[in-house]
């Protein structure tokens, strides 16, 4: 049997535990985004083409989402602290090969072997979670915290990153990961108590990890060229079709697997499978913003990496904010409003970035957007986190948070590349100053994120019953006054 939350947690310090475990989701979000505001240093340092940079965010984010599956796998069967201390030990080391690195070739695939220690911690810190903390309003808390570090990491790595570039170098990005990363494993070897899935039969679907890694990989490749091989060519038709090939024989070898790496029966669970498609579109929206916004202040502005991480500051204020916010608004209204609620205050902030100009004001241009959309994703966050974890056995804990933050992951990295292209044909299609040509396919990028986020939201609405999200809810443990409106 797994480990008893209620017996382990007075024993191990559950709050101390959690607070370990958040600091680790911290350094996994945070790098997501951190190097954004380093990139044109790392372009003009490494000698990074234009179509090429993309690949600093996206070779972590890649990795990391496709691996996350097997990382849950695996946190079941060997253990969710030893797999939890071996990633952030191989995140740790990636960070140093990272800072190290002098080309294009060097960066990229340490970024990769980054985005694996990653896939390795991040399902096993929410499993330890919800195996650890007490059943109740402390496990509430817990699940809130990590939310809020979940939505709001990325927003202060780009303040952080900024502050790095300026005052030291871009290789700082990845240096400031070994003191954290070195002093979270050892406090986690302490206090984080181990736990496994009662039934450990079967193995490792290393393959069909792979596949599902190599398709996702090969999709995001074939959405970037595709500007320049053009969408209807013979090149972007054929990798555009090996990619769906590799995942659909990801599909098939789940079938047929007596252990497979995603047990696709648990896409059963209609309020799991609602919020993972949800998370996908919050993420790919949330993700331009980031992206674009860090081009529009360097570019078309003229700030420093310092500046532009300081313009995100309300970004983290208003992504915490709402996430507290959202577990009062829970109790009150219920899962499927708040989560609904959350997708359209977003969507509507990246609509009012789409009137920004090049000599648009910070406070009436860009700020009012950048806060709708933290006080959004801050109020999507936490039900999503609870529906999508909620409902299941214990024993499939790993799985499902696998699942999700593999959602999160995917959703960003093909979200960029999807936006990225609209951006760069909008461009080039535009008239005006080079300024204004730039501008304008910023604003077509977050315009389309909006729709994303409005795509999310309608689909929460027709699709998500509210009985059934709130009962998924209590049976995480999350809001416990849901167990009632259930």
């Amino acid at each position: 049997m797994s480990s008893s939350p209620q017996t382990e947690a007075p024993a191990r310090h559950w709050l101390l535990v959690v607070v370990v475990v958040c600091l680790a989701q911290f350094m996994v979000v945070l790098d997501a985004t951190i190097t954004n505001v380093a990139l044109p240093a790392i372009q003009s340092d490494l000698q990074f083409s234009a179509a090429d940079l993309q690949w600093v965010v996206n070779a972590y984010t890649l990795v990391f989402g496709g691996f996350l599956l097997l990382g849950g796998r695996a946190g079941d069967l060997l253990g969710r602290r030893r797999l939890f201390a071996a990633g952030i030990m191989l995140f740790t080391f990636a960070s140093l090969l990272d800072a190290l690195a002098t080309s294009p070739g060097w960066l990229v695939g340490a970024r990769a072997l980054q985005g694996l220690g990653a896939a390795l911690v991040s399902p096993a810190a929410l499993s330890i979670i919800t195996t650890t903390v007490p059943e109740g309003p402390d496990r509430a808390k817990a699940l809130g915290a990590f939310a809020a570090i979940s939505g709001g990491g990325g927003a202060v790595g780009l303040l952080l990153g900024g502050f790095l570039v300026d005052a030291l170098s871009w290789q700082w990005v990845f240096f400031i990961n070994l003191p954290v990363g070195l002093a979270t494993l050892a406090l986690a070897l302490r206090v984080v108590p181990e736990s496994r899935a009662g039934d450990r039969a079967g193995g490792f679907d290393l393959a069909g990890a792979t596949l599902v890694t190599s398709g996702l990989v090969l999709l995001t490749y074939t959405i970037v060229k595709a500007q320049e091989f053009g969408w209807g060519s013979g090149r972007t038709l054929g990798l555009g079709a090996a990619a769906v090939a590799l995942l659909l024989a990801f599909g098939v070898v789940q079938t047929r697997r007596a252990a497979p790496l995603v047990r696709l029966s648990i896409f059963r669970v209609r309020t799991l499978t609602i919020a993972n498609a949800a998370t996908l579109l919050l993420m790919g929206g949330m993700y331009s913003l980031f992206y674009f916004g860090s081009l529009y202040f360097q570019q078309i502005k003229g700030d420093n990496a310092l500046q532009t991480g300081l313009a995100f500051l309300p970004m983290t204020v208003g992504i915490i904010t709402g996430s507290v916010l959202s577990q009062r608004l829970l109790v009150r209204f219920g899962v499927k409003a708040v989560l609904a609620g959350g997708l359209s205050l977003g969507a509507l902030g990246l609509v009012w970035m789409t009137t920004l100009t090049p000599d648009a004001s910070y406070v009436t241009g860009f700020l009012p957007g950048v806060v709708l959309l933290a006080l959004g994703i801050g109020n999507a966050f936490v039900p999503l986190t609870l529906i999508a974890t909620g409902g299941v056995a214990p024993d499939d804990h790993g799985l499902a948070s696998g699942v999700f933050n593999t959602s999160q992951q995917v959703g960003g990295a093909l979200g960029l590349a999807i936006l990225t292209t609209v951006a760069n044909q909008a461009t080039k299609g535009a008239s005006g100053t080079h300024a204004d040509a730039l501008v304008h396919g910023y604003t077509t990028a977050f315009a389309v994120g909006a729709g994303l986020l409005a795509l999310g939201a309608g689909l929460v609405a027709v699709t998500l019953r509210a009985r059934e999200a709130n009962a998924s809810a209590a049976s995480a443990e999350g809001v416990e006054a849901l167990a009632v409106a259930a």
